[in-house]
């Protein structure tokens, strides 16, 4: 071996030690940070995997395989062998997208929402190293490639229907095209329709288990002040309402510019006011038994957190509480402490509720996933 390639290899070896050493040291950091996490008596979260940039998941319990989207170019696969502690395995399965960040599993498939389209790959069982790029299948490319409020949001219904978030590309303004919609489809992108607009930037949906009503966030108008106007948790029982922007900044709260236009017939208003700038996102129903039956279909929302307001709120995970009814009768914070001061060390971003009642969070900003889970004293 020559002394140029010796030294190759042992810069190579050092640079590996390196890079294994801080990733240990930035898992170790996150480990002991999550003791600032505040959750009810019973309540306790640990990390369940790293994944850079988590955003948003999906579940295949056939083969116990969690994916996650993000807001670059990759998509990670997730692998647990069994449903306690941590995973086994994080494989990046796709990179050189256009912001990964909406993902489903749908029968056979996985489903990934880009910037400006939609595709589905065949599940590969347990071989999460498959080929994706060959067998990619693009359903749906006439999203609007826009980077702004371009990261989409994607989940079956009960219908058997792929609804899939469109922002709109500007903080206020006329509505263009399916911009500021949910739109739905079925399973291989024929037939699609816009099925609720006035939206302005929805990037979390999801079904009462019990109602199938749709439910959503929506982040709503930057710049109007710290307290104005406040986020939304809103439900779509039926196709064709009308959500209220841009004549709506949120909540009842009218757009600058915008007091003076006859918004159109019944529009409808969130059923929780979040405060404002709270950035609420992912949601999940909670259908499992290892939480208190008190939680049982309740919804727990992920609350990124602000950017444009003069002291920092959410970096948080919120419970709303539904009655036997399946309607909303209030929220609460369940889980915080990722906002120290006015520092934020982790972003809440998405939830998913698994097969062994645990709940998964994603957090974008420590590139991990969390798992939440209940004992009983």
């Amino acid at each position: 071996m020559t002394t140029a390639r010796s030294f190759i290899y042992l810069a190579l070896g050092i640079a590996t030690c390196l890079a294994l050493s801080s990733f240990v040291a930035a898992k170790s950091r996150v480990e002991k940070q999550l003791e600032q996490i505040n959750l009810p008596p019973g309540f306790s979260i640990e990390i369940f995997a790293e994944v850079p940039g988590a955003r948003s998941m999906a579940l295949d319990k056939s083969s116990n395989t969690v994916y996650v989207g993000t807001r670059g170019s990759d998509v990670y696969a997730v692998s647990y062998e069994n449903q306690e502690g941590k995973s086994d395995k994080v494989v990046k399965i796709m990179s050189g997208l256009i912001v990964a960040n909406g993902v489903a599993v749908h029968r056979d498939y996985l489903y990934v929402a880009e910037q400006n389209r939609i595709a589905r790959y065949p599940l590969p069982g347990r071989n999460p190293s498959a080929d994706w790029e060959q067998n990619r299948e693009i359903i749906f490319s006439d999203l609007p490639d826009k980077s702004y409020h371009g990261w989409r949001y994607i989940g079956f219904g009960p219908d058997n229907k792929l609804y899939v978030t469109v922002g709109v590309a500007c903080n206020i303004c006329e509505l263009q095209g399916i911009e500021g919609t949910i739109i739905r489809m079925d399973p291989d992108g024929s037939n699609s329709e816009i099925f609720a607009n006035g939206i302005r930037n929805s990037v979390g949906l999801n079904f009462h288990p019990k109602t199938g009503v749709l439910y959503f966030t929506d982040n709503n108008t930057d710049m109007m002040g710290d307290d104005i106007p406040p986020g939304e948790f809103n439900a779509a029982p039926t196709a064709g309402l009308n959500f209220g922007f841009p004549y709506y900044a949120g909540g009842s709260v009218r757009s600058p510019g915008w007091a003076y236009n006859t918004p159109p017939p019944n529009v409808q208003f969130p059923k929780v006011d979040f405060q404002a700038h709270v950035a609420a996102l992912g949601l999940a129903f909670y259908t499992g038994d290892m939480f208190p039956e008190e939680y049982r279909h309740d919804a727990f929302v992920a609350q990124h957190g602000s950017w444009n307001r003069s002291v920092p709120i959410g970096y948080r995970v919120v419970r709303v509480k539904f009655d036997d009814n399946g309607e909303v009768v209030g929220d609460e914070v369940f889980a915080d402490g990722w906002l120290q001061g006015e520092k934020a060390w982790g972003r809440p971003v998405d939830v998913l509720h698994m097969p062994d009642g645990a709940l998964l969070v994603s957090d974008d900003r420590r590139g991990v996933l969390y798992r939440i889970t209940y004992t009983e004293d």
